[in-house]
């Protein structure tokens, strides 16, 4: 008898715990929903977390991402990450410019 109870009891403590995170909802008519829904849309207020034109180092620890379930937003880091991953590729083909800029005249100085 003493076991019965106490299966009960945590039986009881198992479905307020489940009611209580929202997993099971009552739906129409006290039916509870086969399939819970996924996270919420993001927030459309919240303000976008943007790189300036020509981004630096300090830039990085300037960022503040929104926090979501597990973490931040994926398509907020997506976004900061491709873009300085295009603000390297810029700069990458700067220096290979100027540094073939510089052979060239240093090849048009040595033949002088």
């Amino acid at each position: 008898m003493t076991f019965l109870l106490v299966f009960l009891a945590i039986a009881v403590l198992g479905l307020a715990a489940v009611f209580g995170i929202g997993r099971l909802r009552p739906g129409p008519a006290g039916t509870i929903p086969a399939a819970v829904q996924g996270l919420p849309e993001p927030d459309p207020r919240l303000p976008p977390v943007l790189l300036p034109e020509h981004p630096v180092a300090g830039d990085v620890s300037r960022l503040r991402f929104s926090v979501a379930l597990r973490g931040y937003r994926m398509d907020e880091v997506d976004t900061v990450l491709d873009r300085f991953a295009e603000a390297l590729e810029e700069r990458d083909a700067r220096i290979r410019t100027l540094e073939a800029a510089g052979r060239s005249n240093l090849a048009d100085g040595d033949g002088n």
